[in-house]
This record gives structure tokens, sequence and C-alpha cells, in this order.
């Protein structure tokens, strides 16, 4: 029976199939280092890791050139704590969790527009603490959404799900960047540069993939180029955005707000973004119902056992 190490605890019917089909390891210890990784790649026939789990090219080299491992399937969408490229060099296939996130990820991603626009979460923090003294007029104004332009960086099948959501829940107007031309069956209108996009925008939303490329993708001439009156949103990765420059700029109020589920360093958050009250911040919450883990776990699980049957896993990347 092939070996299988389950790097994080996932839905028990998938954990329970697993075990009637592989000898089954499950951690319970967070992310997995580039030491652990590497030796795990050593020590087991399959992989099922998510996110932080440091697959890295480092971590492959530590495995030697014929590693005993050969599957690595990916519970997330995103793979970029895995180096495809080494996993290849080192004939381990490499799998992901495309499509059954897409809705629940967009949305939290109205969830922390709608949020950040309404100041729910400075209204739910000043209930808590008692200081609510009744209904003002003039108390805890916010910025209205409906009608207004949301600009979707990234346009792929999240950003295409929040933009439907944006357009048809909501009204709003539809901008976007993309690095490829991309045809959407709903209005939208592509723009030349990730800038005019920015600038365009009352509501800028990121859902690009991570990685090298996009690694500081919305640096500080991007934030600058956006609206004072601006909220950005970030659902994608937290290493697609230059951190230090979003809070110089929520800092200098060059923009009004921000809601984050992706941190740059998870799961560090910085002390000066905690205490920005005109940030909404969740905990990388972006998948998070019941259904959609379930399904993330299956479809990683079904790569592996396609694989272990001698097929092509259906979502290899």
């Amino acid at each position: 029976m092939k070996t299988l190490l389950i790097t994080r605890p996932i839905a028990d019917a998938v954990i329970a199939q697993a075990r009637d089909l592989f000898d089954v390891t499950v951690l319970e210890t967070g992310a997995m280092d580039e030491a652990a990784a590497g030796q795990a790649l050593q020590d087991y026939d399959a992989i099922l890791p998510t996110l932080g789990d440091a697959f890295t090219a480092n971590a492959f080299a530590a495995a030697g050139e014929n590693p005993r491992c050969k599957m690595l399937g990916n519970f997330g969408v995103g793979y970029n704590h895995i180096d495809v490229a080494a996993a290849k060099q080192a004939g381990v296939q490499v799998s992901n969790t495309p499509d059954v996130l897409t809705d629940a990820t967009a949305d939290i991603a109205m969830t922390l527009l709608l949020a950040t626009a309404r100041r729910a979460g400075e209204g739910e923090r000043f209930v808590r603490s008692g200081q609510w003294g009744g209904f003002s007029p003039k108390g805890q104004l916010g910025t209205h959404v409906t009608g207004k332009t949301v600009g979707i960086i990234g346009m792929g099948r999240i950003g295409q799900a929040i933009a439907r959501r944006c357009h048809f829940g909501f009204g709003m107007q539809v901008v976007f960047f993309n690095r490829s031309a991309k045809s959407v069956d709903f209005p939208a209108t592509q723009m030349p540069t990730l800038n005019d996009t920015m600038s365009a925008a009352d509501f800028v939303v990121v859902a690009t993939p991570g990685g090298a490329a996009t690694t500081h993708l919305i640096d500080a001439a991007a934030i600058g180029a956006m609206k004072p009156s601006g909220i950005f949103v970030n659902i994608s990765r937290g290493e697609v955005v230059d951190e230090p420059a979003l809070i110089a700029a929520l800092q200098a109020g060059l923009i009004a707000g921000a809601g984050l589920d992706v941190y740059e360093n998870e799961p560090h958050v910085p002390d000066d973004l905690k205490a920005l009250e005109q940030c909404v911040l969740l905990p990388h919450l972006g998948s998070a119902t019941f259904e959609t883990r379930q399904a993330m776990g299956q479809m990683a699980l079904d790569n592996i056992i396609a694989w272990s049957k001698g097929d092509v896993p259906p979502q290899l990347v």
C-alpha cells in the first residue's frame, strides 16, 4: 500500500476514504518548512499539501535527484508554495483544486468590499466596546457601493465571479486589468495598464494568482494611482501586495480603506496594519465554507488516486 502524507487535517470523510486506499499520516503541526518538506519528499509516496508548506527548490534539492514522493496533490487553487519546475525536474507531478472555491472566494471578496465601504468592522467593535450611544445622522458614515466602479486585477475564474456579483448585484461599472487579452460575457472594460485600472476604480479587488510573476504587482505606484476615496481589497495572495507600501498609504490617508483576507507573511499580520481602524482584516477565509473545503479535499485526493492508478491527474498543473 502506498504511503500518503496529509499535511493538515481536512474533511473527515476525505481522510476516511484516503485511509481505505493508502497508508495515511495526517500532521497537525502547521505549515511545513523547507527541511520538513524535503524530508517528507523522501519518506512518502504521495503528499497532500496546502498553503504554507514550503516545497521549494531547496526542499527538492534536499530530497535528492529521485525522491520517493512522485505526487503532490495540492489542497488549494494557488500553488505558489510549490516550485513546480523543481518538482518536474525531480519527476514529481503536481495538481491543484481549481473551480471548487471560485464562488466562496468571490463571496468573501464581496464581504470585504461591503464591510470596508460601510465601516462594518469599526461599527462592530464600537457596539462591543459599549461606546455606541444610539443613532446619529452623521455617525460612522461609509461609502455607497451601488452604481460605483470596481476595478478587478486579474480576470480569471475568481475575478470574473467577483465582477459578475458587482455588476449584476450592485449595478457597478466594471473595469479590469489582465496580463493577456480577456473577453467576458458581461459588460466590462479591459484597461491598458494596471495603474489605469487603479485610478479609474472606486473599489479595487485583487484576484491574481500568486508567484514570482505577481510578487509586489501592487506596489507604491499602483496604490498611489488610486483615488483618495478608493477602497482596496485583496483576496489573492499576500505577496502580490507591497504590504509596507499599503500600510503607508493608509496611514497617510492616500486611500480610504482596505479589506484584506491574505497577508504577505502569513500568519503574521503587522501591528501597524491591525491598528488601522479603516481596515477589515480576515484570517484567510476565502474558501472557508464546509462545502468548499470538503470539495477541495475530495478533488486533491481524487488527483492522488488517479496518479496511484497510473492515470493522468485531472487537475495536473
